[in-house]
């Protein structure tokens, strides 16, 4: 069994053209351990590879409970069944559709309506599985450059390892690093007529997914948990 340094809960999407689609512009699925061919788009910024450079090591997600190291004693089993006594008793969240955006810098999909089921949906898992997590190291908190943080996500990051969980929680499907605002813009335009027809319609939280990180710090698929809440 792989030993993985650090894990997370993700969203990813079930086996479909959409899933197939985005592990394609990202150039790696990570249900199957697999590269994939990036698609051929005219028009871009830059080549599709180093537009994905970024994103491409956590493979095509969104975050609900952001990479975290377990604590001493807490074994993968333990974290795994956990997460599925969670799901069991957390019910999927719907939206009407996901929408092509600039975030700060680089691009994403974001998902369009009442996110409130959603937010709550982010703050019980992190809350559950927050006794398996270690605490962070001081090292892992200068990452986080605090000076940049508001005083709430301050403590957010001091109280759950994260400063952008409860309130703060901003659910989004990274599609590329950052980017000049110009290409960034460029490639929404280019990326959207490709990318639209395969876009789920609603669009709905199914599973919690378990990632874990390997030791070149790339994530991979273990367990996928259907929510059933």
């Amino acid at each position: 069994m792989e030993q993985f340094k650090r894990y997370a809960v993700y969203y990813a999407p079930r086996a479909g053209a959409f899933a197939e689609a985005t592990a394609s512009w990202l150039g790696r699925d990570v249900a199957r351990g697999v590269a994939v061919a990036h698609p051929d788009l005219a028009g871009l910024p830059d080549a599709v590879a180093r537009l994905t450079e970024a994103p491409r090591k956590y493979g095509f997600h969104g975050t609900i409970r952001a990479p975290f190291r377990l604590a001493d004693g807490v074994t993968r089993q333990e974290l795994s069944g956990a997460v599925d006594d969670l799901a069991r008793r957390l019910p999927r969240v719907a939206f009407p559709r996901l929408a092509l955006r600039v975030m700060k810098g680089f691009v994403a999909l974001v998902p369009e309506g009442d996110d409130r089921g959603l937010i709550e949906l982010g703050a019980r898992v992190v809350t559950a599985l927050d006794p398996l997590r270690a605490a962070l190291t001081a090292q892992e908190i200068a990452r986080r450059d605090p000076a940049r943080l508001s005083e709430r996500q301050r403590e957010l990051l001091g109280l759950w390892g994260y400063p952008y969980v409860m309130e703060e929680f901003r659910f989004h499907l990274t599609l590329t690093g950052d980017l000049p605002g110009a290409q960034a813009e460029a490639v929404v335009g280019v990326l959207w007529p490709w990318i639209a027809p395969v876009l789920p319609e609603p669009f709905v939280i199914e599973d919690l997914c378990l990632f874990g990180e390997d030791g070149t710090g790339r994530f991979h698929l273990v367990s996928r948990h259907a929510l059933a809440g």
